[in-house]
């Protein structure tokens, strides 16, 4: 997953296992041992055998010894301590990637560019104008030279009614990420950053209530400098007494 949840990707887990399991393979599911993912664990331990290990690669060496022959892992696509044969990216129909933005501003684990690590992809839900859009803006961003192939699966829940009358909500209300915390500031975005592009923190500025500005001025409310900024405008804000804050500052402004 590049997304935070709700992609589909256990339920995908388990049919790779069913797949192996008819071409006569002997695999085997790898997961790290913690309680907020019992549920996920319980699933896979219902359809075959789980290998709990904190580190993965401990739990890959444990799985061979075990004369299984295939390592399946429903998470760990940014761990990039184990060299996986084939990695299938996960999404759903409904949210795809969300406001686009990276934790804590969006949805995402990191940017969409990681697609370029993915052999595939694959889409919980119906295929719709949104996620043909979808598609095509992958395919034309990140792999001109070829293909990537998208699938599209249904999972549906079991006993649905028995989870009803258990107390169990399914639906709820969808909350915007923005606030009003940059209501009557301004900011000049200028330089290179690690986390996210210019665009994207101009938005997420605009999404907050601010406004973002071409040029400094003494109507500047902070200067949002990153990696190779021009010195003359460092020095400009410098001399008219405006806040320079980091990315870091940025983001930490942003969970107040």
């Amino acid at each position: 997953n590049i997304y935070v949840g709700g992609t589909g990707k256990t339920p995908l887990a388990k049919e790779i296992f069913a797949i192996m399991k008819s071409l006569r393979k002997n695999p085997a599911f790898i997961k790290k041992p913690y309680d907020y993912l019992n549920d996920e664990i319980q699933m896979l331990k219902e359809t075959g055998k789980t290998f709990l290990f904190k580190d993965r690669r401990e739990g890959i060496l444990s799985l061979i010894n075990n004369n299984h022959d295939v390592a399946i892992l429903d998470d760990g696509f940014q761990d990039f301590s184990i060299k996986p044969n084939f990695s299938i990216l996960c999404f759903n129909s409904k949210q795809l990637i969300g406001n686009g933005f990276v934790i804590p501003c969006g949805p995402l684990r990191e940017s969409l560019s990681a697609v370029l690590r993915a052999d595939c992809i694959m889409i919980n839900g119906n295929k719709t104008k949104e996620t043909f859009e979808f598609e095509k803006e992958i395919q034309k961003k990140y792999f001109r030279e070829k293909k990537l192939y998208f699938f599209y699966s249904k999972y549906e829940i079991n006993n649905i009614e028995k989870l009803k009358n258990v107390g169990l909500q399914f639906e709820t209300n969808i909350v915007v990420l923005d606030s009003k915390i940059f209501d009557n500031k301004t900011f000049v975005v200028s330089g290179v950053f690690d986390n996210y592009s210019r665009n994207e923190l101009k938005k997420t500025i605009e999404l907050n209530g601010g406004k973002n500005l071409s040029s400094i001025s003494s109507k500047t409310s902070y200067l949002l400098a990153g990696d190779k900024m021009g010195p003359s405008k460092l020095k400009k804000a410098q001399d008219l007494g405006i806040q320079i804050i980091s990315e870091l500052d940025f983001i930490t402004m942003l969970k107040v």
